[in-house]
């Protein structure tokens, strides 16, 4: 009935009104279609690595457009309004961050796109990563498996997903499988052989990959405790590092090494050091021919542009894009 009346509703509307309504639907659609994951086009001397791909460099189904642009429309109409309660301006604030990113690059005269932007969503609503969505991001970042789960099956098929929590090992397969790939761009909290074994497996057992075999990999960064705290999870720069590195390489095909991750001390800049000696440790350990293939997965909110300085080819910025964090209702499945 609600049906019948709302068509009902539709045909009695002025043909001014319809035709404003249709034009807004397309304004809808075409704003979720487009944009880039990167500030700039990415860096072309790590052509493959997975993590750093960019999805809106490379051709996109017809399919897979319409299923973006239908999946857009869906959230779109409700995010100006989630805007209106948060108090947030999402597309304002990732423009600042944006600028600052481009202009400490430049600054430290780096390669323009060398530093990818992933914006940190855990906890905030779908309507608030729309907002970021249609000002272009297309990589994000969640700390909670389910919760990446779930918002992968209701946002657009475009968005690079990056995991940037920890992740129980029994949790592995159903992120994978639930997110498939690339959409699943990356594990960056890899610190055991455990938890590999599981990606690895996933990944092995994953149906309806459309990509060739030799592409069905997962990204993954090792998480490397820098600051030596007991509260801080990850591997101890060194030996332990070197040690997983190289035994992940030897028995666990479809992983691809394509950094190291680190979450610091606060205040202390040397863990963004102690993450650019690891990176060159690592590479030199498999043999790599440079050092630039491996990202380094380092800064966040309060320091992301001292990281840039030290290095960091992708910052996870997360409150200063989206606001503060409400975990009230958070389901941490």
């Amino acid at each position: 009935m609600l049906i019948a009346a709302a068509a009902a509703t539709a045909m009695r509307l002025p043909s001014s009104s319809a035709t404003c309504t249709f034009t807004c639907c397309c304004a809808i659609v075409s704003s979720a279609s487009s944009g880039s994951a990167f500030l700039t086009r990415p860096s072309t001397s790590r052509p493959n690595s997975s993590a750093m791909a960019d999805p809106s460099t490379h051709s996109v189904t017809s399919q897979a457009s319409r299923a973006s642009a239908l999946a857009g429309a869906r959230v779109a109409s409700s995010a100006s309004a989630a805007s209106g309660t948060t108090g947030v301006d999402v597309a304002a604030n990732l423009a600042e961050v944006r600028t600052k990113i481009a202009g400490k690059v430049s600054e430290c005269n780096r390669p323009e796109g060398s530093v990818r932007l992933v914006a940190v969503s855990k906890t905030k609503p779908v309507e608030l990563l729309m907002d970021a969505y249609n000002a272009g991001q297309r990589s994000f970042g969640e700390n909670y498996a389910q919760e990446l789960v779930s918002k992968a099956a209701e946002l657009p098929p475009d968005i690079s997903w990056h995991f940037i929590g920890p992740l129980q090992s029994n949790k592995a397969a159903p992120l994978v499988k639930n997110v498939g790939l690339p959409k699943l761009a990356c594990v960056e909290t890899v610190a055991t052989m455990k938890l590999a074994n599981k990606l690895n497996n996933a990944v092995e057992n994953l149906e309806n990959y459309e990509g060739s075999e030799d592409d069905k990999k997962l990204g993954i960064y090792l998480q490397v405790n820098t600051s030596g705290e007991e509260s801080k999870s990850g591997l101890a720069p060194g030996e332990e590092l070197i040690s997983l590195a190289k035994d992940i390489t030897a028995n666990c095909p479809r992983l691809s090494i394509d950094g190291l991750m680190t979450i610091g001390a606060p205040g202390d800049l040397g863990c963004f050091d102690t993450l650019v000696k690891c990176r060159e440790d690592v590479a030199e350990a498999l043999g790599l021919d440079s050092v630039d293939t491996l990202d380094l997965s380092m800064g966040m909110s309060g320091d992301y542009p001292d990281a840039i300085e030290r290095g960091a080819t992708s910052v996870r910025v997360g409150s200063t894009i989206f606001g503060a964090r409400d975990y009230s209702n958070l389901n941490k499945k």
